[in-house]
């Protein structure tokens, strides 16, 4: 068969890690945490969370987009966090 032609075996979501990045008192963040809070439960991955006001390239990188959403290290999101899109990044359908 060609290469082109196989299917990736299906993401198992507890493999996958969501990390947050954000800031303190940012309402944005607060919704996009509750979302991924949501989403990583349902579906068992883990998620961590980074404050861009404790690290200096995070806040040169990250800080007109803030919350950004990463899995597994690669931007996913920023502003807002679509459930189901994050669902469907993290194998869950």
């Amino acid at each position: 068969m060609s290469p082109l032609l196989r299917r990736k075996p299906p993401k198992n979501p507890a493999d996958s890690t969501v990390t947050l990045i954000g800031k303190p008192g940012c309402h944005l963040c607060d919704e996009a945490r509750e979302v991924i809070v949501t989403v990583c439960d349902e579906l068992g991955a883990s998620w961590e969370e980074r404050d861009i006001s404790q690290d200096a390239e995070l806040h040169r990188l990250y800080w007109e987009q803030i919350p950004v959403v990463l899995v597994d290290g690669a931007q996913h999101d920023f502003w807002r966090v679509d459930p189901d899109r994050l669902r469907k990044a993290l194998g869950g359908g």
